[in-house]
């Protein structure tokens, strides 16, 4: 069993070009979830307090002096997280590849 473990094929060591990648894929994600939810949340306010007022409600403010900019500020948040995240990740599978051809 233990024999088993020992021939089992190496990893291959990671790339570069997957890291930009993967930050670029999870902060169009995540800034596109951030800005749908915002924007129904938005329209959703909007809409409340037009009732209340009496009037109609303006979408326009919905989109974008809410949803926009709460989404602008998430992306850099995501894209800088994603970034360190994936940076450290590289680093570590780089560096564990390393141990693991030594052996």
């Amino acid at each position: 069993m233990l024999e088993a473990m020992t021939l089992s094929t190496p990893t291959r060591s990671p790339r570069w070009y997957g890291v930009p990648v993967r930050v670029l894929l999870v902060t169009f994600i995540g800034t596109l979830l951030c800005f749908a939810l915002s924007l129904l949340l938005a329209i959703l306010g909007t809409v409340i307090v037009s009732r209340f007022r009496g009037a109609h409600p303006d979408m326009r403010i919905a989109y974008r002096l809410i949803a926009l900019p709460a989404a602008l500020a998430a992306g850099a948040a995501i894209l800088i997280t994603m970034l360190i995240m994936e940076v450290r990740r590289y680093r570590q599978v780089k560096a564990l590849s390393a141990i693991e051809r030594m052996n």
